[in-house]
């Protein structure tokens, strides 16, 4: 295998995430502390543990990330402004968010406009009023249920509403990504917007492939093995 990053690059592009809703404290602060030590992108964690995560990472390069209508996206663009707030709050510096997919599949597309137009400029004019620090907002759309022309039309009004990253899948779907998933986003959309793919990444060499397809953060509760395997590899 060719290398092509850096061990720190690579890191970079890792959330580790944990989202089992009966995490202890403990395994919250393992997360934090490999996270640290491997200087991950991120870690992702329900909203309960964001104070918790905070507190350990908060002085760090690693960034706190918290979802947001998670995992159905079916909340009222009230609550998931109220839910990116609270998190934003307590420490969150990146928001995972996900879409209204009813209003997807019915082809509401209007709805999605307006749900995404509305949260992405509340976010963007309280991180600077209040909090004086970039938000970055990750759209999650779930490949695995939505048709090809679904992941065309939603990615490109992700992109338009100015949202930092198409996130693929929540990783409670159906499935999880596939390379096809990624490069499907990336004939629609620009370098300005990251795509983030998740669900199903276990190895350095899942990683490398999605990367490779145009994969720029990686979500995956594997982050340390992914590691471990490239050390393995090139550190000789």
């Amino acid at each position: 295998m060719v290398k092509t990053l850096t061990k720190e690059q690579l890191a970079k592009t890792i959330d580790q995430t944990l989202l089992n809703p009966v995490a202890t404290p403990k395994d919250i602060e393992n997360l934090c502390n490999n996270a640290k030590k491997e200087h991950f992108a991120a870690v992702v964690v329900n909203p309960g543990n964001v104070v918790m995560a905070h507190r350990i990472l908060g002085d760090t390069d690693v960034k706190v990330c918290s979802v947001i209508g998670y995992p159905l996206g079916a909340n009222t663009i009230e609550t998931k402004i109220f839910e990116s707030r609270d998190c934003i709050r307590k420490g969150a510096g990146e928001l995972d968010v996900v879409i209204n997919l009813g209003a997807v599949k019915s082809g509401s597309y209007e709805y999605i406009e307006k749900e995404l137009g509305v949260l992405v400029s509340v976010i963007r004019r309280e991180q600077i009023a209040e909090y004086n620090r970039h938000i970055n907002i990750k759209i999650i759309i779930e490949t695995g249920i939505l048709s090809k022309d679904e992941v065309r039309k939603v990615s490109a009004i992700i992109e338009k509403s100015g949202s930092d990253f198409i996130k693929t899948s929540t990783g409670f779907g159906v499935k999880g990504v596939e390379l096809d998933d990624v490069r499907l986003i990336r004939e629609v959309v620009t370098r300005n917007i990251g795509v983030k793919a998740s669900g199903g990444i276990r190895t350095f060499e899942d990683a490398q492939a999605l990367i490779d397809a145009g994969a720029t953060r990686l979500g995956t509760s594997s982050g340390i093995n992914i590691i471990k395997e490239y050390s393995i590899l090139f550190d000789k």
